[in-house]
């Protein structure tokens, strides 16, 4: 819960204004965080209707925020996937604007999607990007234009996300989850939390002048999608449909969901809890599950 992530974390000196462009389930809870812990925050989403939207960005059509919202912003953090063509909507739009910020810090929310198929072994910062699906090719170019923009910028790579309202307790409860069997298949994940605990222990870490370039933000136990749904599955008190393999399943998926099962790799988090002494809250499934269970029940 919110309340557990606001005592582990430390706020940021008073001066500082943090910009959040793409505010959707990620950008939200860093929002939410930043804002219990007394940092002036600035949110942007496409539609100023949608919740926690304090301006509009959004490059189709072309609506900026106003330029005041952008004064004295000294930490930034985007949230924005890659347009279609593989830019960077934030640094085609915003660029000049970016460095005319007295930003400390600026972050950037990648996919370990860019390390492409590693056959189930675990990948770490060392290892080479090797993105083969279109959407993580178009992080990886995004990665690189981010690095190369003279920003103090630091790349965040995440796995599988989940939380409150988006996790296996809700597919299971939608009645359209069914088991997947297939051989040797590992995910990674992330609990919303942690990439929000994460991202002010990694400011906090920049400003001590320990800032790697890139970080993965993943939980401690990658997992098959069998055990995490019949552990929500116990949580809910109820049965899952029998087991189903692969070959068969994958006959009925869309080629969103087809991708996910085409790459196998267990995702390294030694730099940012060993390296970089962050503690997860939600160290497995089992504890990030039990947070979106209470969070159900409220």
């Amino acid at each position: 819960m919110l309340e557990a992530l606001v005592k582990q974390s430390v706020p940021l000196p008073a001066s500082s204004k943090m910009l959040i462009l793409g505010g959707g389930f990620s950008g939200q809870r860093v929002a939410a965080l930043a804002r219990k812990l007394g940092v002036q925050v600035i949110c942007s989403r496409r539609d100023l209707t949608k919740v926690g939207a304090d301006v509009i960005f959004n490059t189709n059509p072309e609506i900026l925020p106003p330029l005041e919202a952008l004064e004295n912003v000294t930490h930034l953090l985007s949230c924005i996937p890659p347009s279609e063509t593989g830019t960077d909507p934030v640094l085609t739009a915003l660029l000049p604007q970016l460095k005319e910020m007295p930003l400390q810090w600026a972050g950037y929310l990648s996919t370990t999607g860019v390390y492409g198929d590693c056959q189930g072994e675990w990948v770490s910062e060392v290892s080479s990007p090797n993105p083969q699906q279109p959407r993580s090719q178009r992080r990886f170019a995004c990665e690189s234009a981010w690095l190369s923009s003279g920003l103090p910028v630091q790349i965040i790579r995440l796995p599988g996300i989940y939380g409150p309202g988006r996790s296996a307790l809700e597919s299971i409860t939608s009645g359209k989850c069914t088991p997947i069997h297939k051989p040797g298949q590992i995910f990674s994940r992330i609990h919303i939390d942690d990439i929000a605990g994460a991202t002010f222990h990694l400011i906090h870490l920049a400003a001590k002048g320990k800032k790697p370039r890139i970080v993965n933000v993943a939980d401690n136990y990658p997992s098959t999608n069998i055990e995490v749904l019949y552990y929500a599955a116990s949580l809910l008190g109820v049965t899952l449909p029998p087991v189903e393999a692969f070959a068969v399943a994958e006959k009925r998926m869309s080629p969103m969901a087809l991708s996910f099962w085409q790459e196998n790799r267990k995702v390294s988090n030694k730099m940012l809890c060993e390296e970089m002494g962050y503690s997860l809250l939600h160290p497995d499934y089992h504890s990030g599950l039990q947070d979106c269970l209470q969070a159900m029940g409220n």
